[in-house]
C-alpha cells in the first residue's frame, strides 16, 4: 500500500475518532474541560501512531506504532467509561462507541499479526533485499572469458598518485 489511509485497520480507527471527537466537539463534555483536553491528545496519538508507523518503512517498527494506537483506542474506551460513570455520556452511547473501538481493535489485531507473519519486511528493506539478490546472482553467475580480470585490481582515480 502507498499511503496509510487504504489500510481498513486505519479506517476503522478514524471511524472511532470521529465519532467521539463529535461528542466533543457538540460540549457534551464540557463540565470537564481536562478530561476534553486527554481525549483531544488520545484522539491525536490514534492518528498520529499509525501514520508514523507506517512512515517508517519497516514491518517490525509498523507493529509497534499500530499496538501503540490499538492501545490509544483502548485508553478512549477508558476515558468514554468515565465519562459515564460521571454522567457526561449516556450508557447507550457508550456501547455505540464501544462498539466501533472494538472493531477497531480488531482490525488493528489482524493488521499487527499480519505483519508479523509477512515475509516481506517493509520498504527499508526491500532495496538491500534487493542490492543483495543482484550480488548473489552476480557471483553465482558463470565466469567467461580470461579468469584473471576477476582477481586484477581495479585503478581508482587516486591510485593515479
Amino acid at each position: 500500500m502507498d499511503n496509510f489511509e487504504q489500510f481498513d485497520a486505519f479506517q476503522r480507527s478514524r471511524e472511532f475518532t470521529r465519532a467521539v471527537a463529535d461528542l466533543l466537539n457538540r460540549g457534551t463534555f464540557s463540565r470537564d474541560p481536562g478530561l476534553v483536553a486527554h481525549l483531544r491528545k488520545t484522539l491525536l496519538s490514534i492518528y498520529s501512531n499509525f501514520a508514523e508507523g507506517f512512515g517508517r518503512d519497516g514491518n517490525r517498527e509498523f507493529v509497534q506504532f499500530v499496538s501503540i494506537t490499538k492501545a490509544s483506542v483502548s485508553e478512549v474506551q477508558g476515558q468514554l467509561l468515565y465519562a459515564v460513570d460521571f454522567g457526561y455520556l449516556a450508557e447507550e452511547t457508550y456501547k455505540e462507541l464501544d462498539l466501533l473501538a472494538k472493531t477497531a481493535i480488531q482490525c488493528l489485531w489482524g493488521l499487527m499479526r499480519y505483519l508479523n507473519n509477512s515475509n516481506n519486511r517493509g520498504k527499508k528493506f526491500a532495496l538491500n533485499e534487493s542490492m543483495e539478490n543482484s550480488m548473489k546472482q552476480r557471483d553465482q553467475a558463470p565466469i567467461s572469458g580470461n579468469r584473471g580480470l576477476l582477481n586484477a585490481k581495479r585503478e581508482t582515480p587516486n591510485d593515479k598518485r
